[in-house]
Parts: structure tokens; sequence; C-alpha cells
């Protein structure tokens, strides 16, 4: 099974979001991760631009360190299928 990412509009506070860019060097990805979202951090922590799969793997990587979800902001339409599915939560939970 795939694995699944929320789509979210802005950095969220209770996860770690990678956050998608298209800029005029190529595209990009940071990773942010509260202080809010875990406890056993002392301040907020936002990585370098990295490529966009290098970044989700870190992601994914803290995101299990830290029992964290991960959301994904994509404004310019990067992300990729083979990395997951992402999908926007519309409140209509039938779907299971």
């Amino acid at each position: 099974m795939a694995n699944r990412f929320e789509q979210v509009d802005e950095v969220q506070p209770d996860a770690i979001t990678l956050v998608l860019e298209q800029r005029g060097d190529g595209q990009w990805a940071k990773v942010h991760c509260p202080m809010s979202a875990a406890p056993a951090l002392t301040e907020d922590k936002v990585s370098d631009s990295l490529p966009p799969k290098d970044a989700l793997s870190g992601a994914v990587k803290l995101a299990n360190q830290l029992k964290l979800a991960i959301v994904v902001v994509d404004r310019d339409a990067i992300w990729k299928k083979e990395w997951g599915e992402l999908y926007r939560w519309t409140g209509d939970d039938d779907a299971g």
C-alpha cells in the first residue's frame, strides 16, 4: 500500500511539513518540524533546501523517529505519484 500524505496550505504546528517549491534553479523542498509538534525539540527545526525526493526521505525518517504525521505544502504541483498518494482532507470521512 502506498504512503498517503495530506496536502495543506501552510506549515502545521502539530506535524512535520514538507514544503515543495518551484524556483528558477529547479525544484526544491524544505522540511519544517515545529517544536510544538515534538516535546523533545527545544526550537523549531527547518532543513536547508533539498531536492524534493531527498527532503521527503528525510521527513519520513524524522517522522518515524518522532512518531509524527507528515503533511505537504505543494503550491507548484511538484508532487510525483511514485512518492505516494497526495490528498486533500475534505471533511468527508466516508472512505475510511
